[in-house]
């Protein structure tokens, strides 16, 4: 093993021992969505900024009031993750949507070129979701 790698262990070595990577994964996980969802109700105008002009009519809402629906859900799923609660049927919902909204942005990316900022983010909160899911799923 390279030196690098080596310290880099020695130095974690207390927080996988303690934690476990999949703890830390499920814990990430759960936080960034209990604080998108409280920011949703917070300033549902900041995240309605990502619904286009193609995809509001299909909404049957309007943007902010969509976004102001998201919240508690997404606090939901957040808290359950990080009470390690339900942690497989919660981390579903993660690992659907997020690979939906990669989606949807990567079509809006492709069109215009707008939000590849936060495409490229999502894909990798959509991996964290599945690997969370999958340790979930390989637990019980």
């Amino acid at each position: 093993m390279d030196p690098v790698t080596e310290r880099l262990r020695a130095l974690l070595s207390p927080v996988i021992a303690a934690a476990g990577t999949a703890t830390v994964a499920r814990l990430g996980l759960g936080l960034m969505l209990v604080l998108a969802g409280v920011h949703k109700l917070l300033a549902p105008a900041a995240w309605a900024v990502y619904v286009t002009d193609w995809l509001a009519p299909w909404l049957v809402v309007h943007p902010r009031l969509f976004m102001l629906a998201n919240g508690p859900p997404e606090i939901l799923v957040g808290a359950l993750l990080l009470a390690d609660r339900y942690v497989a049927p919660a981390t579903a919902v993660a690992a659907v949507s997020l690979p939906v909204t990669v989606l949807y942005l990567a079509v809006v990316a492709a069109t215009d070129g707008r939000f590849v900022d936060v495409l490229i983010r999502d894909v990798g909160l959509a991996a964290l979701a599945w690997v969370v899911l999958l340790d979930a799923l390989g637990a019980e």
